[in-house]
């Protein structure tokens, strides 16, 4: 008889599962969650430098155009996920590509400086901090995607 998983272990995109309540040893399991974040950063990014300008209308985030979608997932980064690890670079700092370069690599350093210390980031667990601000970037990169009108119309 096939029997349910253990729900309990498990997390959706907005809420925390059991095991991310744990602190992470130090060395690969940080390591690999937080070389995925850099992999969700790096996929938005190409995904901006090659969708076309103007996107294909969408009831998805009420329909938002391509500039905004980016500047939502550039500035939400420091206005609500890196803040609670205490990393706050200013919205017109990191809509910059020195300030967004910056803004990464001070939240990695910090969630590597949280996780030595064993901390919580203040009102999430700290891996669900990570996988929560990877799957707000691809997200959108996969929202874009979706919605780029394909090179015909560039």
């Amino acid at each position: 008889m096939c029997r349910a998983p253990d729900r309990s272990t498990r997390g959706i995109a907005h809420v925390p599962s059991q095991t991310e309540r744990e602190v992470l040893s130090v060395g690969p399991d940080l390591d690999r969650r937080l070389k995925l974040l850099r992999a969700a950063w790096a996929t938005f990014d190409d995904v901006v430098a090659r969708i076309a300008a103007e996107l294909l209308s969408s009831g998805r985030g009420g329909g938002r155009d391509r500039e905004t979608i980016i500047r939502h997932v550039i500035a939400h980064d420091p206005e609500q996920f890196s803040r609670r690890i205490e990393v706050r670079t200013p919205s017109d700092v990191v809509l910059t590509a020195d300030g967004l370069a910056r803004q990464r690599a001070a939240y990695i350093d910090a969630f590597r400086a949280y996780n030595a210390e064993g901390k919580p980031a203040r009102t999430w667990p700290f891996q669900f901090l990570i996988r929560r601000t990877a799957h707000h970037v691809m997200d959108h990169a996969w929202e874009m995607a979706d919605r780029d009108p394909g090179p015909a119309a560039q």
